[in-house]
């Protein structure tokens, strides 16, 4: 083995051990909520049988948006219904409610009988378990300056996991031994094969979770790099000015039709309504070529005055940079390969704590062995 080789190993063992002490518990944390989060609406609607328990049948966001209406007299600006596949409950979402201001990101989160008549569930995100963890795996629950923190603690997780691979990369002719799982008489040894093991199974994707997640957190820095490297990343912005009437004169399920002539093959995906006053439609849809199932990428914004198309924003039409950051979100959730790399996911995160422990209790065995030379 060379001489620079082995510098660069050395070098590699003392990052992958200070990474690792400093940066491990949040490592930690942030994988296991993570694990959490792959199936968080199921989840959620498991834990509320008033969910769980709705009847399924066609969704009526006519009905639902008068009910919200009604029920929140003070709640005049746009509602958002997401459309779910099962069709058993329409969840809504009112932005920047009064109740909750000051907070980062804290809607009022409300779920409607399927045909819009019936209030099911009333909360506030962060106020119930999921969301919680939502809000700890993405900001560490220190609200926008948690998600910068987060978004720096995944590049140093991807670079403790880089550090460990290159602590352990064997010299030529020595693959096999390196990778072998050794039969060793000291605790010492079998830990370092264990840790060694586990990290080599779960270096991709650990790799992914931890890069795709500081993306993720870090969307300026992101688009930035994704600019200078392909191209400009194009964002779906609002008409402007903002259109105000005294009352729409176009219904929801009118719009959604008007949505569906421009992208006819597209899934709609969530629908956000006009404010009472001012405002337009903007419809959310999948089209062919998008991964992200439940946060995709096109937008079509519409007068709800006229019913005019205002704005179609196609990702199909969007360039290379677009096209990789749309692939963020659903690659870091696992939603992109289905149930097998949920699985995988959810398994490469609980792995973390396993590295962990067995880092951690090796550096305390090896300096409380060196304790006791010391005083011999």
């Amino acid at each position: 083995m060379s001489k620079q080789l082995l510098a660069w190993r050395k070098l590699a063992r003392r990052l992958h051990l200070w990474l690792g002490l400093s940066l491990g518990m949040f490592f930690v944390i942030l994988c296991l909520s993570g694990a959490a989060l792959v199936y968080y609406p199921q989840i959620d609607t498991w834990l509320h049988p008033e969910l769980a328990n709705a009847a399924q049948q066609p969704c009526d966001y006519n009905t639902a948006l008068k009910t919200l209406r009604m029920q929140y007299p003070d709640k005049l600006g746009p509602w958002r219904f997401e459309v779910t596949p099962e069709q058993q409950f329409i969840p809504a979402r009112y932005y920047n409610p009064q109740e909750t201001q000051g907070q980062d990101f804290a809607p009022m989160m409300v779920w409607l009988s399927a045909d819009g008549s019936t209030l099911l569930r009333q909360s506030f995100w962060g106020d119930y378990l999921v969301t919680w963890l939502y809000n700890l795996h993405f900001t560490l629950l220190l609200g926008s300056t948690g998600t910068i923190i987060v978004g720096y603690l995944g590049i140093g997780s991807a670079l403790l996991l880089l550090t460990g691979l290159v602590a352990w990369w064997p010299k030529s002719g020595f693959w096999l031994r390196q990778l072998r799982f050794k039969r060793r008489a000291a605790l010492l040894g079998r830990m370092y094969d264990w840790h060694k093991t586990i990290g080599l199974v779960m270096l991709l994707p650990l790799f992914i979770l931890t890069s795709t997640g500081a993306m993720l957190a870090l969307p300026k820095e992101t688009n930035g790099l994704l600019g200078w490297a392909l191209g400009k990343v194009e964002s779906a912005a609002r008409p402007a000015p903002q259109l105000t009437f005294s009352n729409p004169q176009i219904s929801v399920t009118q719009a959604v039709k008007i949505a569906q002539t421009q992208l006819p093959k597209a899934r709609l995906a969530w629908i956000e309504t006009p404010s009472v006053n001012q405002g337009y439609y903007r419809l959310r849809m999948q089209v062919s070529d998008d991964k992200s199932t439940r946060f995709p990428n096109s937008y079509i914004d519409i007068n709800p005055r006229s019913g005019e198309v205002v704005k179609v924003f196609d990702l199909r039409q969007q360039g290379i940079s677009n096209q990789i950051k749309n692939w963020l979100h659903p690659l870091h959730n696992g939603s992109v390969g289905g149930l097998s790399l949920k699985v995988l996911w959810i398994i490469a995160s609980l792995a973390s704590l396993g590295l962990a422990w067995l880092g951690w209790y090796r550096y305390y065995l090896r300096k409380n062995t060196a304790k006791k030379d010391r005083k011999k």
